[in-house]
């Protein structure tokens, strides 16, 4: 959710019992601003907070004109004093995956890999490096992941330049009630899977400067997400089962939408039971 608006949008998406105190907010409020102009972002949002056992990581995420392009990500322990997160590699991906029991808080922390995976322990151990994975590796895969699996836009907030580059859409007003109501009115804000294997039929009624991502309505498993409305039917929130912690809202009818994820980091591989 955009750094500006954090205290506004926190409110809308509180009826999940999440948030920050207002002493962190303080603190967001005055260090985002100057990451923006240290690091020279085009714009900052708060990704959010994956709590530890000792300790909680602050999540922002820097951005550039081009929204399709990687984005930097920071993170804070205090929410005042940032560090750069290196981009995550696949064998991070595939390690964090393997990767049971809550955060320790501690970025220094060590997990040994003989434990978790033993062929990717011994590749290490024959090229001369100790078979561990650092805790800041795990919250560089695990921020990865989640935006990936979860991170979601309205139908038509952005849209695509035949170049390829990926802008804000100055004419988004927002999704009317009816529309906000459901799934195939939000899509995946990362590179589109299941569009590439729909076929010329399928994709003939698309628009590809704006139907260019994909759509919630084919995620797996079916029933994922939850969609509710509060604030006396004024807000549309959806929240992940899947992540449990990732809530999204908007405003239909406004160009007021966001995410922000308040959790442990780690993913419900038990949902596919519980439906």
């Amino acid at each position: 959710m955009e750094a500006q608006s954090l205290p506004a949008a926190l409110a809308l998406v509180a009826g999940g019992g999440a948030g920050l105190s207002p002493e962190r907010q303080a603190a967001l409020g005055a260090s985002l601003p100057l990451v923006q102009r240290d690091y020279r972002f085009e714009r900052v949002w708060f990704w959010g907070c994956i709590q530890g056992v000792r300790g909680a990581y602050y999540i922002a995420e820097g951005l550039g004109p081009d929204r399709a392009a990687p984005r930097s990500r920071l993170y804070s322990l205090n929410c005042l004093d940032w560090s750069l997160l290196t981009p995550a590699t696949k064998e991070m991906l595939a390690l964090a995956e393997q990767v049971k029991g809550r955060f320790q808080g501690d970025p220094s922390f060590e997990y040994s890999l003989s434990e978790i995976n033993a062929e990717a322990a011994a590749r290490l151990m024959e090229s001369g490096k100790e078979p561990v994975m650092k805790e800041e590796a795990r919250l560089i895969a695990t921020v990865e992941l989640i935006d990936r699996e979860v991170g979601i836009v309205p139908r038509g907030a952005f849209v695509k330049t035949p170049l390829g580059s990926v802008y804000e859409n100055r004419h988004f007003e927002g999704l009317s009630l009816v529309e906000a109501k459901k799934l195939s009115s939000y899509f995946h804000f990362t590179e589109p899977v299941n569009l590439k294997n729909k076929t010329l039929l399928e994709k003939a009624d698309l628009d590809p400067s704006t139907d260019f991502l994909d759509s919630l309505e084919h995620d797996i498993p079916r029933g994922s997400w939850s969609i509710q409305l509060e604030k006396g039917g004024t807000v549309v929130v959806l929240r992940s089962l899947l992540w449990l912690g990732l809530t999204f809202y908007h405003v239909p009818m406004t160009k007021q939408f966001g995410y922000v994820y308040f959790g442990t980091g780690e993913k419900n591989l038990d949902l596919p039971f519980m439906l």
